[in-house]
């Protein structure tokens, strides 16, 4: 009997793993454009497997990313999510039909322990407007393509099999909502439109009173960190920070309350020294604990101060700091707006800071957290811009030289546009909040439906005062904000008017240099601002560029350069790797020694 069960067991075994090798040869990268290396070997079993959210982590999670059904009105199939639509990996490589729908579909059946609490939902982004039902029932409606939510679908679920559906709407061209770089007819400068589901989306069993959100906000002035826990139905918090396992300051208060935790001879963070506490957040109902979470945080200071000269700089830890590094828009071959692993997304990261810089401005886009947990953990200063939307051509101000406080002439943008502007952007602030890592906010690039320029930066500033504000990136500049922003592609890149002492005096985009790398580009007639014929010139004219730049430093009161880019991106080729991250441009030892000298000039 024991061995006829055993028999019985092995062919079950043999049944499920022939079930899901069938599966994972049902799929595979779909078109004809490059792929990442990370892309060529990705598993489709095993999609993403990270927790997804370092900054409040809990123990039990069940991951749902994998092979999903997927209808439009011009096709339907199976899709690997949490890759978009238009990707390669997500084994569709397809489009929205005119009515601009994808529907998602699966089922999954919950552990027995998950139904004896409340079980969450959790979404990373959907591009743009979802519907979320579980089994036929909507549980929830969410707008808006960058920002994360969480929903409680335990009142929609039963034992064994349930479904879930996933609706979502995405007028990429059509509407105002955040769109950053995608464009559906993509050429030049914009970028292949993302539709629907590009972040982790996952399971989370939870007490009926558990912690919704943490904010942590450090104050190195008065040597302390706030510690924000907002749950559900209210109790008592106790936070630890330890460092190395070992509790160094603790506090407790009521959920909901801010608890402040002061840290005697505190670690500071920094590039050179990214040193991370641990945080573990306990709540209490009635004195029984109910959940607890771990994260993260640093103890870091982000100002501007003036030098010895009286020139305004950035300053980290009241230290005058050189922001440099690229423009990173965040675009894979195979991916798109995702990542092919984990270790791909760390891997851009990690190399920008092996090749010298201290800072990426992350481009009109907004990342996963675990993008920015690496930020984190590895030391790389972050400008983040608002992805622009509604590019309804802006006013334009001239009266910059004088610099004068003047009324701003009427948005072109509608008030429903602006009030959508403000939901996304005050989301995306708040979700990002906890991140050490960003220094900077950018609301406006390059006048792309820029309104309101002065009451956005107050406004901005006012969200949070523990950062900087770049109101306008490249231009239509108002006297508003902490810094002044120039772009400058030409072969002297600085700013083309007269710094401003009021303000801090930035480059925020130039070079642009390009190389083409035959088999590795995304189309066969891409293009740079400035084409070179071979990695030695390109490296010289790179050389030169920054030369400039770190001789005007003090005649221009440079405080930050910020190089066009990180990776070529579709038809652009002004990377300093490849699109498919498999060849670096430059000659590293020279790249790597000019951007250091820049990056550590205040030092």
């Amino acid at each position: 009997m024991k061995k006829y069960l055993m028999a019985l067991l092995c062919l079950v075994v043999a049944a499920a793993c022939a079930e899901q090798k069938k599966e994972v040869v049902d799929w595979s990268p779909a078109g004809e454009h490059i792929l990442t290396q990370w892309g060529e070997n990705l598993d489709p079993a095993n999609v993403l497997p990270e927790y997804p959210r370092p900054q409040m982590v809990r123990s039990q999670w069940m991951n749902l990313n994998g092979l999903w059904d997927y209808t439009t009105s011009l096709a339907s199939g199976k899709i690997l999510v949490p890759f978009p639509l238009e990707s390669a990996l997500s084994g569709v490589c397809g489009k929205v039909g005119e009515d601009s729908l994808l529907v998602y579909s699966r089922t999954f059946s919950l552990p027995a322990s998950y139904l004896k609490g409340r079980v969450l939902l959790n979404c990373g982004a959907i591009d743009c407007y979802s519907t979320i039902r579980i089994n036929g029932e909507v549980a929830a409606e969410h707008a808006g393509g960058y920002t994360s939510f969480s929903v409680d679908i335990t009142d929609y679920l039963h034992k064994g099999e349930n479904e879930i559906q996933v609706a979502v709407i995405d007028r990429t061209d059509t509407d105002f909502n955040a769109v950053g770089k995608q464009r559906v007819n993509a050429s030049g400068i914009w970028y292949t439109s993302v539709t629907g589901i590009w972040q982790t989306i996952w399971l989370e069993p939870v007490a009926a009173n558990h912690i919704e959100k943490l904010r942590i906000t450090p104050y190195l002035d008065l040597n302390t960190f706030t510690v924000e826990a907002i749950s559900t139905a209210g109790g008592e918090v106790e936070v630890k920070i330890l460092s190395a396992g070992r509790t160094v300051a603790s506090g407790a208060g009521q959920a909901g309350k801010e608890i402040n935790i002061k840290v005697d001879q505190p670690h500071l963070w920094s590039p050179d020294d990214p040193f991370l506490y641990d945080v573990k957040v306990v709540l209490k109902d009635g004195g029984k604990k109910v959940d607890q979470v771990a994260s993260y945080a640093a103890m870091r200071k982000v100002s501007a101060c003036r030098d010895n000269d009286g020139t305004l700089r950035i300053a980290l830890n009241d230290k005058p700091v050189f922001c440099f590094g690229p423009l990173d828009q965040g675009w894979w071959p195979d991916g798109l707006y995702t990542a092919p692993t984990d270790e791909a997304l760390e891997f851009d990261i990690r190399r920008t800071k092996e090749l010298g810089y201290n800072t990426i401005r992350k481009h009109v886009k907004v990342e996963s957290d675990r993008w920015y947990y690496h930020c984190d953990r590895l030391g790389m200063l972050v400008w983040q811009d608002m992805p622009n939307g509604d590019n309804t051509t802006s006013p334009r101000w001239d009266g910059r030289d004088d610099f004068k406080p003047v009324p701003e002439p009427e948005p072109a943008r509608s008030e429903a546009s602006r009030n959508q502007y403000w939901r996304d952007w005050s989301a995306i602030m708040e979700q990002l909040h906890n991140h050490p890592c960003i220094i900077v906010w950018v609301p406006f690039n390059e006048a792309w439906g820029q309104f309101n320029t002065m009451e956005t930066a107050t406004r901005t500033k006012l969200m949070d005062p523990t950062r900087l504000v770049n109101p306008a990136s490249g231009g239509n500049l108002y006297p508003c904000g902490d810094i002044m922003d120039f772009h400058n592609y030409s072969e002297m890149p600085v700013p083309q008017t007269s710094p401003h002492k009021d303000y801090v005096v930035v480059m925020g985009e130039f070079g642009g240099l390009g190389l083409r790398i035959p088999g590795h580009t995304w189309v066969d007639d891409g293009w740079g601002y400035r084409e070179l014929g071979d990695s030695a010139a390109l490296t010289d004219k790179y050389i030169n560029y920054v030369e400039k730049i770190i001789a005007n430093v003090g005649p221009m009161d440079i405080s930050a350069a910020i190089y066009t880019q990180t990776t070529d991106c579709e038809t652009e080729l002004n990377g300093f790797y490849t699109y498919d991250r498999k060849v670096f441009k430059f000659d590293e030892e020279r790249f790597s020694e000019i951007n250091t000298r820049l990056s550590h000039i205040f030092d």
